[in-house]
């Protein structure tokens, strides 16, 4: 009887273990894949000035604010523009009020694009330095990279509006208006990467939560990694963007595939491209799972890591270089 009641427990705790196994290969879609180490470098300090400026200079930029929204705006342009690309305005009107994409090109016209994107709105008058200046000034520096280093297919950089409540999840979000003026022409998209909060980290465990208690036996307990997070039919781009960026840099790099049901997933601008069957990820520091001051006072430049955030560019750009080297491959 005895040895019957072992074996019967052998195989529920190895059905158990398979289980999560299985879970884990199918959500975190693990892979040998990674790219090169990069010999590219970002400069922290210029990262940190770009996020205080945003959460200083023009605060508060919720959509209450236009002028300082207007501010943003001009100060991303100039530094698109500085950096070598073709910058455009994409203007909209909500109610009475106008607002600004920023939209700045490299080698457009060359073929289907990447388009990179961040919103530059805050949550309310706080000084959104994670949400999402950070995001912001990680496009900026990503666009200084693509200047000196010209892609060989074409890369858009986007500067969002109106992410932030009361116009989330909403066709006013200038991500969604983005994303209609492209879908028209969404055979020439290859793939979208919105960065969403990618400056807070930690190295303390525990110092990570996720949205469901299995995803604690899948992924790591400290918050020292970013993640490339989209849709469960995403999959595939989701490997593609992890890919690129693993190995770059010493960033750790781990993905999520899951249904819209699971809080976050659909909490940024790439969602706004899915109803048009354009690919979208997120690459992200995971949000309120690990920044305790999210859409609060406390989220300001000081309690950011500007060394890993330039590492998030550096894996970044280096994604989109293999996305380019495929491309041209094909």
């Amino acid at each position: 009887m005895k040895t019957k009641m072992i074996k019967a427990m052998g195989r529920v705790l190895g059905a158990v273990a398979g289980g999560i196994f299985l879970a884990w290969f199918i959500v975190a879609q693990p892979s040998c894949r990674s790219n090169h180490a990069s010999g590219t470098r970002v400069d922290p300090v210029k990262l940190k000035a770009h996020v205080e400026a945003l959460s200083y200079r023009f605060f508060p930029r919720d959509w209450q604010h236009r002028e300082n929204l207007d501010h943003c705006a001009e100060y991303i342009a100039g530094h698109f523009k500085q950096a070598g690309a073709d910058v455009e305005f994409q203007e909209f009107t909500v109610g009475k009020n106008q607002y600004r994409n920023v939209i700045g090109r490299f080698n457009a016209g060359r073929g289907p694009r990447v388009i990179v994107g961040a919103h530059y709105d805050s949550c309310g008058e706080e000084p959104g330095a994670d949400d999402n200046a950070s995001g912001v000034a990680a496009l900026i520096e990503l666009a200084y990279l693509l200047g000196r280093n010209p892609p060989a297919t074409p890369v858009e950089v986007v500067a969002y509006v109106l992410e932030e409540p009361p116009f989330f999840q909403s066709g006013m979000m200038g991500s969604a208006i983005h994303a209609k003026s492209v879908a028209g022409d969404k055979a020439n998209v290859r793939g979208v990467i919105v960065l969403e909060m990618v400056g807070c980290f930690s190295d303390e465990w525990g110092s990570q939560a996720y949205p469901a208690p299995m995803l604690r036996l899948l992924y790591p307990s400290r918050a020292n990694f970013i993640g490339v997070v989209s849709r469960w039919d995403q999959g595939d781009w989701i490997k593609t963007v992890k890919a690129g960026m693993k190995g770059a840099t010493d960033l750790p790099v781990y993905s999520i595939r899951a249904p819209s049901i699971i809080p976050g997933v659909d909490f940024s601008d790439h969602a706004s491209y899915w109803p048009y069957g354009i690919k979208a990820a997120m690459v992200t520091d995971t949000a309120f799972y690990r920044n305790k001051f999210y859409h609060k006072s406390g989220d300001t430049p000081d309690r950011l890591d500007y060394s890993r955030m330039a590492e998030v560019v550096v894996s970044v750009s280096e994604a989109i270089r293999s996305l380019n080297s495929v491309m041209c491959a094909q």
